[in-house]
């Protein structure tokens, strides 16, 4: 593979504050879904009427949509997958991401290009040909392959490759996990997995009614991906996209997962992508949420080392809510900020998250109430001015970054 040659970011978009987000940090696609059929019902979505706002903003700023209909399909839905595809048609989506054939059927019947999904566990040169034959575009490859693995499906594909880089990963084979199902009548293959797998479990002897807790061996939470330290070989296996997961997680998180990704091509690119950058940017993921690191399965097998010791995140900051924004005056770059819950200090870092601004975050340099006179801290119940490198908005909401031990 010719060394600049570089693939697509493809970053997640669960809702307006993420896809704004997405775009400004440096995405090339973004993928999505709206409110039916797609693997994250339980993020916000978009109503199908979004779909040309969505797509004159993304284009506008040359980034790709992807739309997501890749859950099972049942009959009463056929009608519903006609209309959805119909309108990313008549809107100019880039692609449907889909792997059932009454998708992929209405897609190749109206001529709208489509990707064939993760969920289609495409894992070998000839699953990936005979999409290709089919008539998609990409295959999504299964999480379940290796490094070598892609780079022998590579030598025998023409299709392109899209490849997960970061984000959560299931410990079911490409997602088909049951548990939330029979547990809470909310199917993982429908997009409504409620993650059960994350949580500690007991082991019951039914003869002697004795039980132990799993307190520190969470048998069924893998770790986060994050291919940050190995990215230049996945680059040169060949993949075409790397993917970003994260259609339920905040904007913040969107912003510097993308942001890193971005920086370490551009460093690829330029001969600079070197291991103190990488130790740089594995450490600036580590911040937002995660579960903790693993390489997946690109280096072989998931071990024991693979899987979470405790439940919930381990990211080492986390963001905590302040106020919103009561209003900006563009000309001085100065926001208006009402506290609302917990103040903050000069050398703060601010985080400002709105639909139309996205994701800002910079340090705080100083803070004014009464028409000038700068303050060293606010507390709740004030309203000052802060100074910002860039716009915001009325009624933007507004955090700060602290340890997440506090």
């Amino acid at each position: 593979m010719d060394k600049k040659k570089i693939p697509e970011i493809l970053a997640p978009a669960g809702n307006w504050e993420t896809l704004t987000t997405a775009v400004n940090a440096g995405a090339d696609a973004v993928y999505l879904g709206v409110k039916e059929l797609n693997m994250r019902a339980t993020a916000k979505n978009f109503e199908l009427s979004e779909l040309p706002k969505i797509v004159g903003f993304c284009h506008k700023n040359s980034v790709r949509v992807f739309l997501t209909i890749n859950t099972i399909i049942y009959e009463e839905e056929l009608e519903l997958v006609k209309r959805i595809v119909s309108s990313a048609k008549q809107e100019g989506v880039d692609a449907i991401i889909c792997w059932d054939f009454s998708v992929i059927s209405e897609c190749k019947r109206i001529s709208m290009p489509f990707h064939i999904s993760t969920q289609a566990s495409v894992s070998n040169s000839a699953a990936a040909n005979q999409c290709l034959s089919l008539g998609a575009k990409r295959v999504v490859l299964a999480r379940e392959c290796s490094l070598e693995q892609i780079k022998e499906i590579r030598q025998h594909t023409d299709i392109e490759i899209e490849a997960f880089v970061h984000g959560a990963m299931c410990v079911a084979v490409s997602g088909r996990c049951f548990t939330s199902q029979f547990l809470y009548g909310r199917s993982a293959n429908r997009g409504d997995c409620i993650q059960p797998c994350r949580r500690s479990y007991t082991i019951n002897d039914t003869e002697e009614d004795k039980e132990l807790v799993l307190e520190s061996n969470f048998v069924m939470s893998a770790k986060d991906l994050c291919s940050i330290k190995f990215l230049d070989e996945i680059i040169e296996a060949g993949v075409d996209s790397l993917k970003i997961e994260g259609r339920t997680k905040g904007a913040d998180y969107v912003k510097v997962v993308v942001e890193s990704y971005r920086r370490a091509l551009t460093a690829y690119k330029e001969g600079k992508l070197d291991d103190e950058l990488k130790e740089e940017l594995e450490e600036k993921l580590s911040t937002v949420y995660n579960r903790g690191f693993s390489k997946g399965f690109y280096r072989g097998v998931p071990r024991d080392s693979d899987f979470a010791d405790q439940y919930g995140g381990v990211n080492t900051k986390k963001k905590v809510f302040v106020g919103k924004v009561a209003n900006f005056y563009k000309n001085i770059r100065v926001a208006d900020i009402i506290v609302q819950d917990k103040g903050f200090r000069k050398g703060d870092e601010l985080v400002i998250i709105g639909p139309t601004t996205g994701c800002i975050m910079q340090k705080i340099g100083s803070i004014e109430i009464d028409k000038g006179r700068k303050i060293g801290s606010a507390e709740k119940g004030m309203t000052v001015g802060v100074k910002l490198d860039e716009i915001a908005r009325k009624n933007d909401m507004v955090y700060i970054i602290v340890e997440n031990d506090q």
